[in-house]
């Protein structure tokens, strides 16, 4: 029994021990974990006040002011200028053109041609309906695809008349203007499936308006996978941003060439919160002048196009045909300042915005500038399609003829000699 007791005293005082360092092991172990989550939250503090502290200083040294010549005037042309002088063999000749109805949607389309006589070879083409390649095509014939679009083709009466009217509003105002080619329509949201920014209720309304058109194939759309490619318009505030980064001040006016705008002036207002100035040819032109242009959406544009290419800058929140075309006639005029946005790039840039990573001043305008200092219409040869692409998918990776007709149609100085 003494053994028996002795034994119950031994294992007693050795679990009492086992006891002390398991609750002195906890204790150090607890302060152990206490200082790490200590050490954490006072770095994240640190990193806290920080960014703030670089936020706040941002905020109270905005960027500085870039001189007008870096925002307004031209690009550098080292000498370039256009060339569309026809080669001797061709002089003298007439070329007659047949115009289907569906291209101009207009119900009696003429097509008026100077007097020839016997002296003069008219070649007639059957069949012009169809797009000329970008590429691979004699000299002769790029620089007559020039002399038409730029030197030939007028747009009707009325429609030079007043835009030439609106075009001297602007100046009567300030002097110099951008021309903003605003692509933020109900039909585009919907065709390319961008709903970034929008309610449910009109990311809705715009997949129903996607599905029930006829002639469109695609249906589905991942708008976000969309928004990352940089397949979508700008967003109103989004352009406001970009150009504030670039350095245009709130005073900038801006003409607006766009159809409606979806969302009407409540998402307008996200745009002219930052630049007060916005005109539309609807708040330049009476009443009256409009009158003959009401429900003819194509002569609306051509109103848009004129004021867009005799603009100071001009800017595109979407790479349509309308703004290609404008960045290349004002590359044939001279290379005027065209500001391409670099809109996937621009999407990282606006989700740190919104997140809070990057704040608008100093350093969002150097990431910015940074991103579009070769994005402002200087001169550079059209790009060729990716090596190894046949048929549609060749025609989709190159540069279109009319977004950039350098090389055929603007020459250098030494050449210049040689075409006259």
């Amino acid at each position: 029994m003494a053994r028996s007791r002795g034994g119950r005293r031994f294992r007693f005082r050795f679990h009492r021990r086992n006891l002390c360092a398991a609750a002195a092991y906890a204790a150090v172990l607890l302060i152990a974990v206490s200082s790490f989550f200590t050490l954490i939250s006072l770095s994240r503090k640190d990193g806290f006040e920080d960014r703030r502290e670089r936020v706040s200083s941002e905020e109270e040294h905005p960027s500085e002011p870039i001189p007008d010549r870096e925002l307004w005037d031209a690009p550098f042309s080292f000498g370039l200028h256009t060339c569309v002088e026809p080669a001797a063999r061709y002089k003298d000749y007439l070329m007659s053109v047949w115009c289907t109805n569906h291209m101009f949607r207009l119900p009696n389309p003429t097509v008026a041609r100077p007097p020839h006589d016997r002296r003069t070879t008219v070649i007639h083409v059957a069949k012009s309906d169809s797009r000329p390649p970008n590429n691979d095509l004699p000299l002769d014939i790029q620089r007559l695809r020039c002399c038409a679009m730029y030197n030939a083709l007028r747009f009707s009466p009325p429609i030079e008349i007043l835009a030439k009217k609106l075009m001297e509003r602007l100046r009567g105002r300030d002097g110099r203007y951008v021309a903003l080619h605003l692509r933020y329509e109900k039909y585009m949201l919907s065709f390319t499936g961008c709903t970034y920014g929008l309610t449910e209720a009109e990311s809705k309304e715009l997949t129903i308006m996607r599905e029930n058109a006829n002639n469109w194939k695609v249906k589905k759309i991942n708008s976000t996978e969309q928004r990352l490619g940089g397949n979508c318009p700008l967003t109103p505030k989004e352009v406001g941003i970009f150009l504030r980064a670039l350095g245009y001040p709130s005073s900038t006016l801006i003409y607006i060439a766009a159809g409606e705008i979806y969302g009407g002036n409540s998402r307008l207002s996200t745009l002219s919160s930052r630049f007060p100035n916005l005109v539309f040819k609807e708040t330049l032109a009476v009443k009256e002048e409009l009158d003959g242009f009401t429900n003819r959406a194509s002569q609306s544009a051509a109103i848009d196009y004129i004021i867009s290419v005799e603009s100071d800058v001009f800017v595109s929140s979407y790479s349509g045909n309308m703004g290609r075309a404008v960045e290349g006639h004002r590359r044939f005029l001279g290379h005027r300042r065209t500001i391409t946005p670099d809109r996937k790039g621009l999407v990282e840039v606006f989700d740190r915005l919104e997140s809070g990573d990057l704040r608008e001043g100093s350093s969002l305008s150097e990431l910015a500038r940074q991103m579009h200092d070769n994005r402002q219409g200087a001169p550079r040869k059209r790009k060729g399609p990716l090596p190894g692409l046949k048929g549609k998918a060749r025609s989709r990776t190159e540069e279109s003829f009319y977004e950039n007709p350098y090389p055929e149609c603007i020459c250098g100085p030494k050449s210049h000699s040689k075409t006259m």
